[in-house]
Parts: C-alpha cells; structure tokens; sequence
C-alpha cells in the first residue's frame, strides 16, 4: 500500500512531503516527494492510550456503576471488550495498554496480534492490591466473586508469578488509594515497603514492567522508593519528585479529564468520588505544570473504559496537556505517539513513522502538531494499524 505526497509528522518532528509505502505491517519507504498531492491533510503515527479500560460494557452510558461486572457473564464481557477495543481504531488509536487486564485483554491481544479479528495492539496489566485497597473496593464487601487481592510479600510475588503465567505484559500496583472506589480515600496507604519492594522486585524478575496507580505525595514516593517503571495519575506530586521522576526517566500518565470530570459532574460517578477528585484537583494544576517544565515526560493515558468516559477522549486529554500542563502541540502529540510507545516498552516498534516501524498511521486533516484542537473525530480521515486500513479511506 501507499500513500504519496503528503505532510508527515513522524512521532518527532514535521520531516515535509513524503511518499510512504509498506508490505504486511511494516513501512518500507517514508521518502521526501517533489510534489504535495493533498495540501489539506497530514499523516501522523498511531495514537498509542497507555491508561485503558477495555472490559466495560460497550454502550455508553449504559453502565450502573459497580454492578455490570456482576451480572454479565465472562464470555458476554470479552465480546464487549472486543467492541471497546475495535471502537478506538475509530479515533486513530492503534495501540492501547489496559490497566486492570484478566484472561481477556490477554485473550484479545492474542487474537488480534494472530490477525483473526481487526483490533489494536493490546497489553494487558494485571493488578495487585491489598485487601481494601483500591481495585479490591471497587466490589461491594459482600461479592466474594471478586479480583484477586494479596497481602504480605509472600502473597503479593505469588500473585505476580499467576500473572507471569497467565501471559501479561506488566503489572499494576496500587499504591495509594483512588477516587471511583467505594468506601476509599486517595491518601490511604496501598500496601507497606516490603510489599511493594517484592511485587516490584518480582515482577523485575520476570521481566515485567511495574506501574504505579498513585495521586497523592506519599503514594508517589512509596512508588519511587519501590522502583516502579511509571506513574499512572500523579496528581499531586511535588517539586523534588518531580526532579527524581526527570532524572529516572519515569513517564507519567496525568488521566487530566476523567479527574475533571468527575469534579465537575460530567462524568456520572457518587457524591463520594465528586468530592474526592474536587479535592485533589484543587491543588493539581500548578504542581503538574512545574513538573513538566521541570521535564517529566507526560504521556498520554486517558482511564476511558468507554462508558463513564467515552473512546474519543483521546482530544481532549491531549488539548488539556497545552492548556494545564503548558505543553506545546508537538509536545502533546509527541506525548501520544513516540514518547507514549517508550512507555509501553515498544518504542523500537511503533509511534514513529520511518522505515521499519510498524505501519501504524492516521490521515488527519489539519496540523495538529501545530494546532492540537486540529485532532478530532471528524479531521480522522483514514486509520491503518498493522498495515491494514481500518477506518475511513485512504486519499487516491
């Protein structure tokens, strides 16, 4: 296949008007060209979501909170999976990393890796967290059908070992609490030192990248001092770590919308989550914004799980990295393709349009790396993901 004459971002920088062609699913030829045949459109890299929620039900706003999980049996939730995974290809996200994976996200990374079904590249993240953590009060006290927890150090490498085995690409631990959980505050403590340092030394071992769900100051550092690979929220970090996160080259996904979201209402969740995300919110924006100029590497993770926050997030978490991070377009673009594909640990394979990269493109109209409101569902012109169109129609 080929596209020729066109604008290319690359996942850097703008390289001008270029030909580009691939064979299965890798580029073969991304090559300057004397003439610009399609002055109003741009190729960029596949957009790559590191912060994801597949296994929610697919139709939004058809989601009683809490409850779905627990009256949809499991083949019927990884065919919704299924479509929540195939619906992001619509909005040129051709790489997704979920953060609360069991047998189906692997299931589906199996599969659409195999080409048996069209989906994005998936990794799935399997979680550990204590007894009255985080994930664990997601469920009501009552369910004893619920995900796994593990408490003390010999449990939680146990855990991290069932996850080896079961195939995941990394592991997320909680290290403080969250804000959509029932019954939870973001400043309590997830898990002591001890157990952090073998679920991250475990997971180490097994050579799986660690991930850490953290808002506030205390749980920022638990994860720093554990050596996790990246941090999912960060809201409230301060100056000195943020410094510690620059120098160790931790990216951080800042999930800006969701949280602003359920302050202010837009995101159906309880009068207990709106108070909690109102609080951490208040103080967030200037802690983050010193951040990245102190150079963290922000990267694009929305939390969307399709219904309480819908696929096409993607815009406008990347237009409020310009406006609450002090990002420049290219900065924000950069954050959802080759910095995004780093933090994954697939920047020698996609985020970047060159020769020998996966053919993972978007055809958008507009310079969103000039201007990031340019990136919307209707600038989408064509989405390829592993060589292969998936939405649209490529410009003749």
């Amino acid at each position: 296949m080929r596209l020729n004459g066109i604008t290319v971002w690359d996942g850097t920088e703008q390289l001008g008007v270029a030909d580009l062609s691939w064979e299965s699913d890798i580029l073969d030829t991304v090559a300057a060209a004397p003439v610009d045949r399609h002055p109003d459109l741009a190729v960029i890299p596949g957009l790559i979501d590191t912060h994801v929620h597949l296994t929610g039900p697919a139709q939004p706003g058809d989601y009683t909170y809490g409850t779905w999980p627990l009256v949809t049996t499991t083949a019927e939730r990884t065919l919704h999976a299924a479509a929540n995974a195939q619906a992001l290809l619509r909005y040129g996200v051709t790489t997704v990393r979920d953060m609360a994976s069991d047998e189906r996200p692997v299931a589906l990374r199996r599969v659409y890796d195999a080409g048996l079904l069209p989906g994005p590249r998936v990794l799935a993240y399997g979680v550990v967290n204590m007894t009255a953590g985080h994930q664990d009060l997601f469920t009501p006290p009552d369910v004893a059908d619920r995900p796994p927890t593990a408490d003390g150090p010999d449990a939680c490498r146990a855990l991290v070992r069932r996850y080896a085995r079961a195939g995941m690409d990394g592991i997320k631990v909680m290290t403080g609490g969250g804000v959509l959980s029932s019954g939870d505050r973001a400043e309590w403590r997830n898990y002591t030192a001890a157990e952090l340092d073998a679920i991250v030394d475990e997971a180490h071992a097994l050579s799986l990248p660690v991930a850490a769900h953290a808002h506030t100051e205390p749980a920022v550092q638990a994860a720093l001092d554990a050596g996790v690979d990246s941090i999912e929220h960060g809201t409230l970090l301060s100056a000195a770590q943020a410094e510690t996160i620059a120098a160790r080259g931790i990216t951080v996904a800042p999930t800006l919308v969701i949280n602003d979201g359920i302050a202010d209402g837009t995101v159906p969740a309880s009068a207990e989550s709106r108070a909690k995300a109102k609080a951490l919110v208040a103080d967030r924006d200037g802690k983050m914004r010193a951040a990245h100029a102190a150079g963290v590497r922000y990267v694009l993770g929305t939390d969307s799980n399709g219904s309480l926050l819908p696929w096409g997030s993607v815009y406008p978490e990347l237009a409020a990295f310009t406006r609450i991070l002090g990002a420049t377009a290219e900065q924000a673009l950069t954050a959802a393709t080759s910095h995004a594909a780093a933090a994954v640990g697939l920047g020698h394979r996609i985020g970047r349009l060159a020769e020998g990269y996966a053919a993972d493109l978007v055809v958008v109209r507009g310079r969103p790396w000039q201007r990031i409101t340019d990136l919307t569902a209707d600038a989408v012109v064509a989405v390829v993901c592993r060589g292969r169109l998936r939405y649209g129609a490529l410009p003749s």
